[in-house]
């Protein structure tokens, strides 16, 4: 009854339990700091830290902790775009070839007909994460290598016909901007956001933090235990990811989104309102899951995605948002225009289900609804989740030919070998087992352990890189002709998109 009497009054505040529902949450979900902001009716009523900047340490997160972002930083993109759309510099269904010289796709026809509005949509074509693995882990291509490099992968579906999360067309799309201005990426986001928004403490990547700066570090369980990771550098992928915000000035972003453009108390534009109502129009339909479990009372009647954000309904509200994962951290940015409410909530973990529960709890709240028990409904879903995934690992073990030997000579697997897109990779023998490398991935060095067969699990040294089963494929005459990749684990980040692999020989393996 005090939630209804809440709204009824006007209540423009935070949830007053948030304090105590944000503590349980972090030890439910084992997350070290968390910061969130709510901007209701063009005011901040909360921007606050809890908990620490790094495990193990006391400093506390404040309001002003910088988090990575994550896929927060492509509605930066979307809105930088924009703003080039009122400048008449450019229209969202430009084509892409036209305005980003040599930009080709797999498909002739994909290359002529992309628009720019096809880049921010996640409609290309390609595989959910196809690609990923040119900028994760970090490794030594550039911003043109990796557009470049579209026109060697293969479409997972035909152009525009279904959703598939992609982060190579958000950097395709943050190229067009130094192609259209002179400018790179990092200096129009610069001078055309953060600068006119007074975000001075934001930054557009990891390598900008200097000792003494207030700044989170990221947190990821490896091998099932919770401690903290390096930093991803991120800047070949910068404009679908690269951003170090807080909640402090997350919170002007969040207040210029809802003045549709405009920079409070001022006459200032970043973008015009017509933009703004393009930039939360639905694109590109997502799909909505039919299975039960703890969580189907958030099932939407709607879903979609815009340019560079998600849209849902919520209890008969549009909710206009999106989430960010980067190693070691993952965020949430949720807007409800009709309530003019706005949320940011940033983690030091890799849990979304901490943010989610604390944003469900505070809408539900802003909405007048009864309260539900969110923390306990995404553990269960979760564990149940998890549960799945280890007996679905346990599964495969039980059909594993345990003592099956590969057909060659360790040493025969030995060699260079390529694939179209991402490049080489190196198998060398060393002592009695074999080492694999990805070439142009610094932290991509692993252990081949013999599996079944001529399948072989990398068992990475860096173990906050997910294990890859690969596996051998010999031709008639008895010789390696390719090999393929697949995660090890069903829980893997897509950005893992090993499957998307084909290695071929370069050099006869000795």
């Amino acid at each position: 009854m005090l939630f209804w009497a809440a709204t009824l009054f006007g209540q423009s505040g935070p949830p007053p339990d948030l304090d105590a529902y944000v503590a349980r949450d972090m030890k439910t979900f084992s997350v070290p700091g968390i910061a969130i902001a709510i901007v209701k009716d063009g005011k901040v009523v909360l921007a606050k830290g809890y908990g620490v900047r790094k495990m193990g340490e006391v400093v506390p997160v404040d309001e002003n902790t910088l988090f990575g972002i994550g896929s927060n930083t492509k509605a930066f993109t979307s809105a930088a775009l924009a703003s080039l759309v009122d400048a008449g510099k450019i229209s969202w269904d430009d084509k892409v070839y036209e305005r980003l010289k040599g930009f080709q796709m797999y498909d002739p026809y994909v290359s002529h007909e992309m628009t720019i509005r096809d880049l921010l949509t996640h409609r290309s074509g390609m595989g959910l994460g196809e690609g990923d693995l040119l900028f994760w882990p970090h490794t030594t291509f550039t911003r043109e290598d990796i557009i470049y490099r579209l026109r060697f992968m293969k479409p997972a579906s035909s152009f525009r016909s279904r959703y598939a999360y992609d982060n190579l067309m958000y950097i395709a799309a943050g190229q067009i901007i130094p192609a259209v201005t002179g400018k790179t990426w990092e200096e129009y986001i610069r001078e055309k956001i953060l600068q006119p928004l007074s975000m001075k403490t934001t930054n557009l990547s990891t390598t900008a933090f200097k000792p003494g700066d207030d700044y989170a570090w990221p947190h990821s369980k490896v091998d099932g235990k919770l401690q903290t990771i390096p930093f991803q550098d991120l800047d070949n992928a910068g404009p679908a990811g690269a951003i170090n915000s807080s909640v402090g000035e997350m919170s002007k972003w969040i207040m210029l989104q809802l003045n549709h453009g405009k920079i409070p108390g001022s006459d200032e534009r970043v973008f015009s309102e017509a933009q703004s109502r393009e930039m939360w129009t639905a694109q590109t339909l997502t799909p909505i899951s039919s299975d039960e479990s703890p969580l189907s009372a958030l099932r939407p009647k709607f879903a979609a995605y815009a340019l560079g954000w998600g849209i849902r309904d919520y209890h008969g509200r549009k909710l206009v948002g999106h989430s960010g994962g980067v190693s070691g951290f993952v965020t949430r940015v949720l807007l409800v225009p009709e309530e003019n409410l706005g949320i940011v909530i940033l983690t030091n973990a890799e849990e979304s289900s901490a943010f989610d529960s604390i944003l469900y709890h505070a809408l539900d709240f802003y909405f007048g609804l009864p309260p539900t028990e969110w923390t306990t409904a995404f553990k269960v879903a979760g564990d149940e989740h998890e549960k799945a995934a280890q007996e679905a690992m346990k599964e495969s073990d039980k059909g594993r030919a345990v003592n099956s030997k590969p057909s060659l000579p360790l040493e025969k697997y030995a060699g260079v070998y390529n694939d179209a897109w991402y490049g080489p990779v190196t198998i060398k023998q060393e002592g009695s087992g074999l080492v694999f490398s990805l070439d142009h991935t610094p932290k991509a060095v692993a252990d081949l352990q013999p599996w079944q067969f001529d399948t072989f699990k990398a068992h990475w040294r860096d173990r906050s890189i997910e294990d890859a089963f690969v596996t051998f494929t010999l031709n008639p005459e008895g010789n390696i002709h390719h090999f393929t990749m697949a995660a090890v684990s069903p829980l893997a980040d897509f950005s893992f998109d090993y499957q998307d692999l084909w290695f071929t020989p370069v050099e006869t393996a000795h």
